[in-house]
């Protein structure tokens, strides 16, 4: 029988005068005295609180250091100070436990990302490859990242959150299998297939095939993503009525949808029903040209209007810039009241159109 031994960690600290931490740390911080020696005259002392073990020990050749105290009610905490200093120097500093949502406003831009201009794969979260799509992100407002797993089989992923206002995975080549809470077993998401992930829905993707790629939105750009290393995936049959923050979890399957009619004449559309799902914070649309009629020039009102090309080709013209051609694996942004049109599409065409709000208006000039 293999005996188990209790393995534990502390943070080493200095001090000139421990009798003058003590107080500090046990009272102020709300620590408890673990140790203390030696008895005559005690220079080293461990504390145990908050999550955290720390040894203060005289005279010790490291720094200060500083100690961030986690919690959502810093008013009930060492008297409502924000920043402390303890007698050994060592600073405090009280920040939130939830992580909190900073929607950054959007800074406004015209702007084109091609695939060919050789834009480096940064490997990323679980040795996924990713491409950014919009330098800028919009001053913060927005990432789109184009991933990559060059290798296919298991993803050496965890369960884990995301802390966002939307978010979207669409499935751009190949397959991934990714397991959700409270939606029952396995979602194999195909090629042209797409989810969005309401704001700290549980999941872990599990495999995925060779060469899968997939488009991913994120808005805000900078959000944090939290391991949750006690929640098990799957979690039961499924509740597709319930909401994150207002959203519900949407799986769009593309052998399934239903075309209609596009904002710009000349395309038809697929609407992937995360307008409704998200209350209008978002729309998902992906659009082809069918050729029954020249595109016209067109003018929208969203704050954020992002578009990739899956298939085919055109020129993207744009008042004031010069004419743009882009094809599959490019990508742009149209800012709000700029007025552009879509020329020279070939037949296959396929684009995928998000914008925030879901909502939103289409002028057509011509």
């Amino acid at each position: 029988m293999t005996k188990t031994t209790d393995i534990l960690a502390e943070v080493l600290l200095p001090t000139q005068e421990l009798r003058d931490d003590l107080p500090f740390f046990t009272k102020v911080l709300g620590m408890r005295l673990e140790n203390i020696f030696p008895a005559d005259d005690p220079a080293v002392a461990s504390f145990s609180g908050h999550g955290l073990r720390v040894r203060i020990e005289k005279g010790a050749d490291v720094p200060p250091g500083k100690i961030r105290i986690l919690t959502d009610d810093p008013d009930s905490f060492a008297d409502g100070a924000r920043n402390l200093t303890a007698p050994n120097g060592t600073r405090i500093e009280l920040v939130p436990l939830s992580p909190k949502l900073v929607q950054p406003p959007t800074e406004h831009e015209f702007g084109v990302r091609q695939l060919r201009d050789g834009a480096p794969w940064v490997i990323g979260r679980a040795g996924m490859h990713y491409r950014d799509l919009i330098p800028s992100r919009l001053g913060g407002a927005m990432i789109a990242s184009h991933i990559r797993i060059p290798d296919g089989g298991p993803v050496p992923d965890m369960v884990h959150y995301h802390t966002v206002g939307f978010q979207l995975i669409f499935c751009y080549k190949g397959w991934v299998d990714v397991l959700y809470e409270d939606q029952g077993d396995m979602i194999r998401l195909h090629a042209g297939d797409c989810v969005i992930q309401p704001p700290e829905i549980r999941h872990r993707v599990c495999e995925a095939s060779d060469a899968i790629e997939v488009i991913e939105l994120g808005v805000p750009a900078e959000h944090i993503t939290t391991i949750d290393h006690d929640f098990t995936l799957p979690n039961g049959k499924g509740d597709p009525d319930r909401e994150w923050q207002g959203q519900k979890f949407v799986h769009h399957v593309k052998d399934r949808a239903r075309w209609q009619p596009f904002r710009i004449p000349g395309f038809t559309c697929r609407d992937t029903g995360i307008s409704a799902g998200t209350k209008g914070v978002a729309n998902i649309q992906v659009a082809r040209f069918d050729g029954s009629a020249p595109p016209p020039r067109t003018t929208h009102d969203s704050d954020i209007h992002f578009t990739f090309v899956m298939e085919g080709s055109m020129v993207l013209q744009a008042e004031g810039q010069p004419d743009h051609p882009v094809e599959a694996g490019d990508a742009f942004v149209i800012p709000p009241g700029l007025a552009t049109r879509y020329v020279g599409c070939s037949a296959d065409l396929e684009l995928l159109e998000a914008s925030l709000p879901g909502n939103f208006r289409t002028d057509i000039l011509d």
